[in-house]
């Protein structure tokens, strides 16, 4: 397994597949029988689109009068200038896949994309969705695929022969990790050379944010609220210092790749690793003791009421404004976003984190890291990660939170240097009050 990464968002539909040429542009229409042709656009990662044309496929297989056709794009910087050119240009394809949360945003849906705000289209969607393909009071896409967790992954054969209990505060979490370090394995691995891996105990302790400090990711947006001088907030950073302060991380974690720490894990020689469950199913082929042997919690916070976990949510199926035929993309989407729709899905790619769609269950054999995460989901214990409820993402964050974690920089001063690196990004989106 092997897998780059940029930006934690771009993680979870990228899958380090590499990029190639946009391929089939232009809008569905009407067949010589009467057929009306949908098209479906989608990056051209490997995971990506075997997901779309399954369920396409499953789709075209019960509709008699809509056919869907699906057509790719780029990746990453690339695909995202195809997506907002097309829009821009009224040469968009009648339904498009995209990342939801803040990159919606910047697509101006209110002028682009068909709002979906109290259509039937949206009946079997999870409340809890809702806000991250929102703006403005107004619903425009609908889930498609399953989200990811954003915690801890945890080798739960070390966790029985030691005799632990799934940590609830971090207070619990660091006796976890002294019993380990003192049984001779690594209690908390570190990746630093995938610099985006050092991100993960400040992005996935969101959940503990938000509890304590609910309008956070709001005045965060507005420059109202810093990481510095917001104490919830400035927490993850603390946590990063201490994991290296106290000598948890495995030797050589500043130059260790995620492949390395995913072994280290497997092998139990490792008990903890701050990750994101996409990176699991690519375990599966070969070491499918993965599926049963890694388990996975949310970043522990203070209260052992509330531990819960931070989502990074599934990305969602969009309708172009101007498509001409917005009553069969509608018929479309209410598929994808049902549970036949998502069966579909589940029958090529085992998910990575919960289904957004209700009714619409986990298989049976689904790795127990992501049954884990199901459990907060239907516990209630859940918030989105910053980037799905705030644009504001500065560009330095992985270099600094190396920083922090290899202990060259104090939490307070990182996070303050995070509060200035954002300030260009946010100037640049045009936000109020920057």
């Amino acid at each position: 397994m092997k897998i780059s990464h940029r930006r934690l968002g771009g993680a979870v539909a990228a899958f380090g597949v590499a990029l190639t040429a946009l391929t089939a542009c232009g809008s569905g229409g009407d067949s010589a029988d009467g057929t009306v042709e949908l098209s479906f656009l989608v990056d051209n990662s490997e995971t990506t689109l075997a997901q779309a044309n399954a369920v396409a496929d499953a789709f075209n297989a019960t509709s008699t009068d809509v056919k869907v056709e699906v057509e790719t794009r780029p990746q990453g910087t690339e695909g995202d200038n195809v997506v907002k050119t097309r829009l821009s240009t009224g040469d968009m394809s009648d339904v498009f896949w995209y990342p939801s949360g803040s990159l919606l945003q910047a697509l101006n849906p209110a002028q682009s994309i068909a709002d979906l705000t109290g259509d039937p289209v949206l009946k079997d969607v999870e409340e809890g969705f809702l806000p991250v393909v929102s703006q403005d009071a107004k619903v425009y896409g609908v889930p498609i695929g399953s989200g990811t967790g954003g915690g801890i992954l945890y080798n739960r054969k070390v966790y029985a022969e030691l005799g632990l209990q799934v940590p609830k505060t971090w207070a619990e979490f660091t006796a976890n990790n002294d019993k380990i370090k003192a049984a001779g394995k690594t209690a908390v691995i570190s990746t630093f050379k995938d610099s985006w891996s050092s991100q993960l105990l400040v992005l996935a302790d969101f959940y503990n944010v938000q509890n304590a400090a609910p309008t956070f990711a709001q005045d965060y947006t507005a420059n109202k609220a810093k990481f510095a001088t917001t104490p919830a907030a400035l927490t993850g950073f603390a946590h990063l210092n201490e994991v290296n302060a106290k000598g948890y991380q495995n030797k050589g974690f500043g130059s260790a790749t995620v492949d390395q720490g995913m072994k280290l894990l497997l092998s139990g020689e490792g008990a903890h690793f701050p990750m994101l469950t996409f990176t699991l199913p690519p375990l599966l082929k070969d070491n499918p003791e993965a599926a049963t042997d890694l388990g996975f919690f949310g970043v522990p916070g203070t209260d052992p009421a509330k531990a819960g976990a931070t989502i990074w949510e599934p990305a969602a199926v969009y309708a172009a404004k101007d498509t001409e035929h917005l009553a069969e993309a509608k018929k479309f989407m209410a598929f994808v976003a049902s549970p036949a729709g998502i069966d579909a899905i589940k029958d090529i790619s085992a998910p990575t984190g919960p289904y957004r769609v209700k009714g619409a269950k986990l298989p049976d054999d689904a790795m127990q890291a992501v049954k884990d995460i199901q459990g907060y989901i239907d516990a209630g214990l859940t918030a989105p990660a910053l980037e799905y409820l705030s644009p504001v993402k500065g560009p330095s964050l992985e270099q600094i939170t190396v920083a922090v974690g290899s202990g060259l920089t104090p939490p307070a001063e990182g996070a303050g240097q995070y509060d200035k690196d954002v300030e260009k990004q946010a100037e640049q989106l045009g936000l109020a009050g920057w």
